[in-house]
Formats: C-alpha cells, structure tokens, sequence
C-alpha cells in the first residue's frame, strides 16, 4: 500500500483528458499498478491511500465499510459551539442528513503553507477544527461547514482508519506492506 500526501491543485487520478493537462498522481508516483482508495478533491490536500488489492481499496473506499476519515479543516469565521453541536447530531444537506461526526476545535495544526495560499479577510477570523466522518458524500466535508455557517477555506485529511498523515510532506509517499486489514 501507498501512502501519500496529496498537494492543492492535484488529480486523484493517474491520467488526465482534459485539453489542458492538469497535475495527477502519476506525476509523484511511480508505482505500478496502484489505485486511489476512494478520493480527495483536486482542492483537498493530505492522506491518500493507493492499493493493488481491489479488496482493501473496497474495504478503505465503500462507505458501508464506515472507515473514519478525519480531516483538519480551517474555516471562515470564529466556530460555535453551536456549530460543532450541529457537526456531531448531523446537519441537514440536500441530499439527506448526514451521519454524527466527531467535531473539536482545535489550534492551527503543524502543517505546510499552502501554495496558492487561501483567501483570507483581514476583518474575518478564520478557525481550525478536526472532523471525523464514517461517511464519503461528494464534499461533504465542505457542505457540512457551509451548512452550519462557517464556509472551508482549507481541508487537509490526516487520517484514513489506522493510517495517518504522519510527517509526509506534499507530494511524499511512502510504501508499506499490510498485514492485517
């Protein structure tokens, strides 16, 4: 298995159709026969596991399997308390409710500027806070934040299961053998 710290901008896939190029995994990795076990947005940054087993990327990616997926999210805004309660009952999307989340506010965890850099108000606090979802919808991450009033700026995933981001720097991978899944 592959683990791997996704950079901004980068295609969670290894080929690229589109007129214009665009950045993908096959740019920073250079093993054979790996896929993505489920998917970041081209936005998203951080942890990506990529497998040969079609078992085990069933089991990291199928959203029956509930394998928690943390993420570190910086937000437009000074988060509620409020907010957060919202974030651990579930919050009402379009296309349905959202399972409870594990939802804290947290410091400005340890992590790599972001090249671009985000968009920040000088007037608008902005605030750090870890969620854990079970769940993999289209987004979700950032629907739940701008459904409770506090629109993502920046989504970094730290955690898949018992994998995590570690010290993987941007466009780092690292290959590791499993034993047990």
């Amino acid at each position: 298995m592959v683990l791997f710290n996704k950079p901004y901008d980068v295609l969670c896939q290894f080929t690229d159709n589109s007129p214009t190029p665009r950045v993908t995994l096959a740019d920073y990795i250079p093993v054979a026969d790996v896929y993505a076990a489920g998917r970041l947005d081209r936005d998203s940054e951080g942890l990506l596991l990529l497998t040969n087993c079609g078992k085990t990327q069933h089991r990291i990616a199928d959203p029956k399997h509930k394998m928690a997926k943390t993420y570190w999210v910086q937000v437009e805004g000074d988060i509620s308390t409020a907010a957060l309660q919202q974030l651990r009952t579930g919050v009402v999307l379009k296309d349905g409710i959202t399972a409870p989340a594990e939802a804290c506010r947290i410091e400005e965890p340890e992590i790599w500027p972001r090249t671009p850099p985000i968009r920040q108000r000088a007037n608008i606090p902005v605030s750090w806070l870890s969620l854990t979802i079970t769940e993999g919808r289209n987004r979700q991450v950032r629907r739940m934040t701008a459904a409770v009033g506090f629109p993502t700026l920046r989504l970094i995933r730290a955690q898949i299961g018992q994998w995590q981001l570690g010290s993987l720097a941007p466009g780092e991978y690292q290959t590791i053998t499993l034993t047990n899944l």
